[in-house]
């Protein structure tokens, strides 16, 4: 019988949108990427992109097949579907702006027939004058927006957010959002690809063609309720045995910790969720059960469930974050 006690490494799926740069290729010796890359999928079960595992005994299986297949044992007790991997990760390399846009929540999203997206950007590169864009003024409403969208105005509206790496931000589902140009960020979302694409800045594609807006859906989907967020800048909560641990974002969906790593750390499991690995910055050794495995700048990973625990050890001083799936009640 295939045990999930051991770590799943996948190949990325590309994306080659118009506004993307070099860096994942550049900054993580990535081969194969396509110019521009815009996004790579490090795990994913979103049909859009599904990944596929890398080596091992599971080797050619697609993640959504794995959560179909496995249920609990490779998601977790606490998923809100045993058989649906609930989250999405990603590196976004902007080169450009991003488009103005805007995802539906768990309220809104039947009035568009979206899937709800909920997610949060941390900061891996920048350059000294990028930002990032959350939000919309205090004297916005439909009606403005409406206007300034017809008129090319709504960056006036825009909340813009200086950032540095290792730097984060929350984007609830109804926030209208931005990536600026020169930002490279690791993104963590609920399992979902609507957006709705409010302003692209005037842009046209190589044929001299515009990308398609969706302004009444967008509408339809801000939840005007919400307050601008302001850049999370993570502390640490304790440190033991050269691993120091800081809170990055909790919400219903998902917790993402930072872990400072210069010595190990031991990681238990206990069957209610997975834990998704990623890389910012160094390198480390992974060790599951039986297997070890080399994680370097870039690398993502995926411990089941089912492992009981897992242990990360320095190989050079390193940055990880660590994404799982929130026990009940969890907010910001």
């Amino acid at each position: 019988m295939i045990s999930l006690k051991e770590p799943l490494i996948f190949t990325p799926v590309y994306k080659d949108y118009l506004w993307g740069g070099g860096k994942i290729a550049e900054l993580f010796h990535r081969e194969g990427t396509p110019e521009p890359c815009a996004e790579s999928w490090e795990i994913s079960a979103h049909p859009d992109g599904t990944s596929i595992v890398a080596a091992g005994t599971l080797k050619g299986c697609g993640l959504d097949e794995l959560a179909q297949r496995f249920g609990a044992k490779l998601t977790g007790t606490l998923a809100p579907q045993s058989d649906c991997f609930p989250l999405l990760f990603k590196v976004i390399d902007a080169r450009q702006k991003l488009s103005l846009q805007v995802h539906p929540n768990n309220t809104n999203a039947a009035l568009t027939a979206g899937n709800p997206k909920t997610e949060m950007w941390y900061v891996l590169d920048a350059e000294s004058d990028s930002a990032l864009y959350a939000g919309l003024g205090a004297t916005a409403n439909e009606q403005s927006v409406r206007d300034a969208l017809a008129d090319g105005s709504v960056a006036e509206h825009l909340i813009e957010l200086r950032v540095r790496p290792g730097q984060a931000l929350f984007i609830p589902g109804g926030l209208a959002h931005a990536i600026g140009e020169g930002c490279l960020v690791y993104e963590v979302q609920q399992n979902s690809n609507t957006t709705y694409r409010m302003f692209d800045w005037n842009r046209t594609d190589a044929t001299g063609k515009s990308r398609p807006l969706h302004i009444e859906q967008s509408l339809q989907t801000i939840d005007w309720s919400l307050k601008p967020p302001a850049m999370i800048t993570p502390t640490v909560d304790h440190t033991l045995n050269g691993a120091c641990w800081s809170k990055v974002v909790a919400c219903e969906f998902f917790t993402v910790r930072k872990l400072d790593l210069s010595g190990s750390a031991e990681v238990e499991h206990n069957g209610t969720t997975f834990s998704a690995i990623f890389i910012a910055a160094g390198a480390a050794m992974l060790t599951c059960n039986d297997s070890t495995i080399h994680l370097g700048r870039g690398d993502s990973a995926l411990i089941p469930a089912d492992a009981e625990k897992f242990t990360l050890t320095a190989a050079t001083i390193a940055t990880l974050l660590l994404t799982t799936i929130s026990k009940p009640d969890t907010t910001l």
